[in-house]
């Protein structure tokens, strides 16, 4: 696609402004690093743009800061008091669970993931933002805590131009089927490979 030009235009009956103006369901996969920090990099053009934004986070526990929430916040109370950019929603979903998935049994984490989804399902039923990063959500897809064919329907059917980005491992076939963009990072090189764990400032 050099110079922004589409390789193929459809014949949809659709204006060049109208295709441009779809919402974008988008996925970032793949063992590499990176996918959360694409995905609130968008987040942050939108922001800019004065859309609402709401991030749900599925996997981070309720106890781990992460710098892009500090630096959301922030944009978020800027708008409030000023009116610049667009508002923003922070949530960890579920009862602080994490990788280890402590404390509570998998049962407990599975009903508090698929509340988690409801509520987002709710809200882009009401169109309740503009933008949504759903970050690690492939988790509990994968883990089955969520029905991924009811994602699909949910998020394909979603109304208005609601924006969706959803990052994590392993996302289901029929998710990136259904996405408009896709993008997996492979790792080619990591710190952690020689033995040094992560930084302030680069993983958090």
């Amino acid at each position: 696609m050099p110079k922004g030009v589409p390789v193929v235009v459809p014949a949809d009956g659709l204006t060049t402004r109208q295709r441009r103006n779809l919402p974008i369901l988008a996925v970032h996969t793949g063992a590499g690093k990176g996918k959360s920090t694409a995905a609130f990099g968008m987040a942050l053009r939108a922001w800019n743009q004065g859309f609402d934004i709401g991030v749900f986070q599925f996997v981070k526990s309720a106890k781990w800061k992460v710098g892009e929430e500090s630096a959301f916040r922030a944009l978020g109370r800027l708008h409030d008091e000023t009116g610049a950019g667009g508002a923003v929603e922070w949530h960890k979903m579920g009862e602080g669970w994490s990788w280890s998935r402590k404390p509570g049994t998998e049962a407990d984490h599975a009903a508090a993931a698929l509340e988690g989804w409801r509520e987002i399902a709710r809200r882009l039923a009401a169109q309740t933002h503009r933008f949504y990063v759903l970050d690690e959500f492939t988790y509990p897809l994968k883990w089955g805590w969520v029905d991924v064919a009811e994602v699909v329907e949910v998020l394909t059917g979603r109304p208005g131009n609601q924006h969706v980005v959803i990052t994590g491992r392993d996302a289901p076939a029929a998710l990136i089927g259904a996405a408009d963009l896709v993008t997996e990072m492979s790792k080619l090189r990591h710190p952690m490979d020689a033995g040094r764990k992560g930084q302030r400032g680069i993983e958090w």
